[in-house]
């Protein structure tokens, strides 16, 4: 993923916790290794990096079905979250690292309620998170100011945390859930503590129009004029932009992302992705929480990706294989302020690596790798996870957790959560 071609017979070296070697077997010298791992087979790629989720939501999995958002969100998930325990978010966090490890992700973007609950989890598994504690506001001024502190305090205890695994970002919800002036201070926060911010935005027509009638400019209008985008972000959806709003998000190098299985389903629309990439605009891939989605399959919303926006400009050349890999990649890296450090398979990059078996049926014959992993590729594809440096998942066994343990507590959560 760093714009050079890929590599037939390779090997890669790690060592203290990264990358020492990338290139051809036949240019190696002296490399001596405690673990070996034969990759015959198989396809060595930079783990992939969910740009956007809310992996607790693994609870809610199939709950709230074929409803629009305003209605998915008023009536069935937010007095579900109301309900909500720390542990409860425990859980269903552990559950969702499990089966992002099993499709391949070994970084995620994760805004949500107890998010120190996910930290643990991220701890416990053994994969990259990004964090933010969600602060909503909802007409209430004095939660928003409560739930701001207990982001930042997210942040002051957090960032750093698991060997250095976790990165916090702060985390308002959206424009339509929190305050001008709670956005505001949420702005100068970010700017003190030099972190980013993750947030929803434009993610429904109906709502952009409600904010725009509110307030008497569009979102992204609006958050311009409030400097909050001069910070670095990270907006999910942005589904009803206008050509003025996407040279704001450009002029601003606010990273998208893209998030179309979730969109699709609750029959939100979809941004137009080759707009945005003109304008110069940086786009990464999430799945969303999967409530909405309703997996974490990163391998499975790269085919989604390609191919909607392939419908959306009735194109087949929009959004290429390669190219939609580097979003899930690359890309996301940059999005999350980590590009030196994670991304692409480069000498001196921390060492976060995944294993796609591509020697099945449904991906032979071999022509060409990218559409091979795009089009091709399943999450149960994923052979060898490796973290860090660290072997996460390897001949499809995690190392790191006891998968029907947390399977079974997950669905014993699940229902007590339901009977409150």
């Amino acid at each position: 993923m760093n714009g050079k071609d890929p590599i037939n017979d390779g090997v890669i070296a790690v060592k203290n916790r990264r990358i020492i070697y990338a290139g051809k077997r036949s240019a190696t010298t002296n490399i001596k290794a405690n673990t070996k791992i034969d990759a015959k087979g198989k396809v060595a790629l930079p783990g992939l990096i969910n740009l956007h989720t809310h992996a607790a939501m693994t609870l809610f999995r199939g709950i709230a079905e074929d409803l629009p958002l305003r209605k998915w969100l008023k009536k069935i998930i937010w007095p579900l979250e109301a309900k909500l325990k720390p542990e409860d978010v425990y859980d269903g966090a552990l559950l969702g690292c499990l089966e992002m490890v099993k499709s391949g992700t070994t970084c995620f973007a994760d805004m949500y309620f107890h998010e120190n609950m996910v930290a643990e989890a991220v701890q416990k598994s053994g994969l990259r998170g990004v964090l933010a504690e969600g602060i909503i506001e909802a007409g209430n001024k004095k939660q928003g100011e409560k739930m701001l502190k207990k982001s930042v305090d997210f942040i002051e205890e957090f960032d750093g945390y698991a060997e250095g695994r976790i990165t916090a970002f702060l985390g308002p919800h959206a424009t339509y859930s929190c305050s001008p002036e709670l956005l505001y201070n949420i702005c100068e926060r970010a700017f003190d503590l030099d972190v980013g911010i993750h947030l929803h935005l434009s993610e429904s027509k109906e709502m952009s129009k409600e904010f725009e009638k509110k307030y008497g400019s569009g979102e992204v209008e609006f958050l311009d004029k409030q400097g909050l985008l001069k910070r670095h972000v990270l907006a999910a959806h942005c589904i009803n932009l206008s050509r003025k709003d996407m040279k704001i998000l450009s002029e601003n190098c606010v990273n998208v992302a893209y998030v179309p299985v979730s969109n699709m389903k609750l029959g939100s629309g979809s941004p137009r992705i080759n707009d945005l990439v003109d304008l110069g605009v940086n786009v990464g891939l999430g799945t969303d929480g999967p409530a909405s989605n309703n997996t974490l399959d990163m391998v499975e919303t790269m085919k989604t990706a390609t191919l909607l926006q392939k419908l959306i400009y009735l194109d087949p050349e929009v959004l290429p294989a390669h190219e939609v890999l580097r979003m899930a990649t690359i890309n996301a890296a940059e999005a999350l302020k980590l590009k030196e450090e994670i991304g692409s398979l480069e000498v001196g990059k921390k060492a976060d690596i995944i294993l796609i078996d591509i020697s099945k049926p449904h991906l032979k014959p071999l022509h060409n790798i990218y559409a091979c992993i795009v089009y091709s590729a399943r999450g149960s594809d994923v052979d060898t996870v490796i973290v860090d440096g660290k072997i996460v998942m390897e001949n499809r066994q995690v190392k790191t957790l006891e998968e029907q343990a947390i399977i079974e507590k997950a669905e014993k959560t699940t229902l007590d959560l339901l009977s409150r």
